[in-house]
């Protein structure tokens, strides 16, 4: 019974912290959930001590982290990137793209990979915008490097921070051996991200958005010396957390002593209603790991510190983080793979830091980055798409009883009008059905849209007055002619 009970409060949990009913916070069903295995004696109370003493230090470094990053971007340092990355761009896709690869790189690494989607997805998109190329190949960077990239140190991702609590492991021993996985990780992204995006990296930009930012040098120092406090702090034996509170009360408190922002919203950003939601969790999987999770997940784990075994933790980590979320997996599996030593804790960390990007629901910080996108009013992209990007995808044929609809399409993007006629004809003149404004059918029933770039860069010019007359001129095409658009943008 408390087994039962146990595992479908963690499910009732996850659940809302994925889908947010009405925009509520995680906590809201985290904390009753935690309410009742404890009253109900699924978890015994000195387990329940002992969670929150050991998720304790771990939450109030994420809390001290969370607000100094909301310092920083307060001080601009996040605008003065994206100028910068704008400026080296020089109107060229790839090179923008690899600006915000290494933006988000390090912004993960250094403020952490809830900073780099909070903070810098909405930065990525503007300056993508402004350069006049697709925000896609920037907006799906920011998602995909908040995971991959936040290998590098344990400030980087709050799973890191757990394994500081299981294993004896120093700031600075942990980057070292966490500098080449996080290396090899981004350097596969970026030949993923060049493959995936070749057509939309080919088409040049319009204008080299050039803004003359200030570069807060001020920022950049604080992070610095906060970074090197981390380290000097590991071999000190002071806590990383007192480091970080440090930083943000010295950025802070310049904003505060300007009259430039309010105690409340230092407050709010440490985002504590999250910290909250994070240490009920750790009670509601400690009570479905004492009740006979934490067996199954034992049984499941390859075990030894072999280059197979630990490949095969990685792998198993990858997984439960797809299935339970990445932070409730690390919850589960850092006390078996502590057993091991440092190795199999790390191959843990490399499985739900990377693993997650294979699906939505694999990250929080995934879910958070969905939300932003959904306020920047630009729509929440494809579920398919993204699983494409991070693993290969397969079609199931349904049978005769489930039909196609417009509910679901497939997009090309095509780079001149050549290629635009190659597919609207191959798709056409091969049993299909031609439809409006790009629209068209296969000989199966499945919706293409064949969409030029020409045609989206025209559609979402600055100038309002142009972007209505390409918009008109769309509207009264089946096929698009790019040239027509073109004149309609420039009448």
């Amino acid at each position: 019974m408390l087994e039962a009970l146990s595992v479908a409060l963690l499910v009732v949990v996850l659940t809302v912290a994925v889908v947010r009913p009405r925009g509520w916070p995680e906590a809201v069903a985290a904390v009753p959930a935690a309410v009742v295995v404890l009253a109900a004696g699924a978890v015994s109370w000195p387990h329940a001590r002992d969670e929150l003493s050991r998720l304790g230090p771990v939450v109030g470094f994420l809390a001290a982290v969370l607000a100094l990053a909301a310092m920083c971007a307060e001080e601009g340092l996040f605008d003065a990137i994206g100028a910068v990355v704008a400026r080296q761009a020089h109107g060229r896709p790839r090179r923008l793209l690899a600006g915000i690869f290494v933006a988000a790189s390090l912004t993960t690494a250094a403020l952490s990979l809830d900073t780099t989607v909070v903070l810098l997805t909405p930065v990525a998109l503007v300056t993508a915008r402004r350069a006049g190329v697709s925000t896609r190949p920037s907006l799906y960077a920011c998602a995909h490097l908040s995971n991959s990239a936040s290998l590098l140190l344990p400030v980087s991702n709050l799973t890191n921070l757990l394994a500081l609590a299981v294993v004896p492991i120093t700031f600075a021993r942990f980057g070292a051996l966490m500098t080449l996985p996080w290396v090899v990780a981004i350097g596969v992204e970026w030949l993923v991200f060049r493959r995936f995006f070749r057509r939309e990296l080919l088409v040049p930009a319009d204008v080299v958005a050039s803004d003359d930012v200030p570069v807060p040098w001020f920022v950049l120092v604080v992070v610095a010396v906060t970074l090197l406090g981390f380290v000097v702090a590991s071999f000190l034996g002071v806590a990383p957390v007192w480091v970080a509170a440090a930083g943000a009360v010295v950025l802070a408190g310049k904003r505060l002593g300007q009259r430039r922002t309010s105690l409340v919203r230092v407050v709010q950003s440490v985002a504590p209603l999250f910290c909250l939601f994070v240490l009920a969790l750790g009670i509601v999987v400690r009570a479905a790991s004492d009740r006979g999770l934490g067996h199954v997940i034992a049984d499941v784990m390859p075990h030894g510190a072999s280059l197979p075994a630990l490949v095969g933790v990685a792998l198993v980590s990858a997984a439960a983080a797809n299935v339970l979320n990445n932070l409730p997996a690390t919850l589960l599996l850092l006390p078996v793979a502590a057993t091991g030593g440092v190795g199999p804790v790390l191959a843990v960390l490399i499985g739900v830091d990377i693993g997650p990007n294979l699906t939505y629901v694999g990250s929080l910080a995934t879910l958070l980055w969905r939300r932003v996108l959904g306020s920047a009013s630009i729509g929440v992209p494809r579920l398919g798409e993204f699983t494409v990007l991070g693993i290969p995808c397969l079609g199931l044929n349904g049978g005769p009883l489930f039909k196609h609809s417009e509910a679901f399409s497939f997009q090309v993007a095509t780079v001149d009008q050549a290629e635009t006629d190659r597919y609207w004809n191959a798709i056409v003149g091969n049993g299909g059905q031609e439809s409006a404004c790009g629209w068209c059918k296969d000989k199966w029933g499945l919706s293409w849209q064949i969409t030029p770039i020409a045609l989206t860069k025209a559609i979402t010019d600055p100038d309002p007055a142009a972007a209505k007359r390409a918009f008109d001129a769309m509207m009264q095409m089946q096929k698009i002619d790019i040239a027509t658009i073109e004149a309609a943008r420039r009448a």
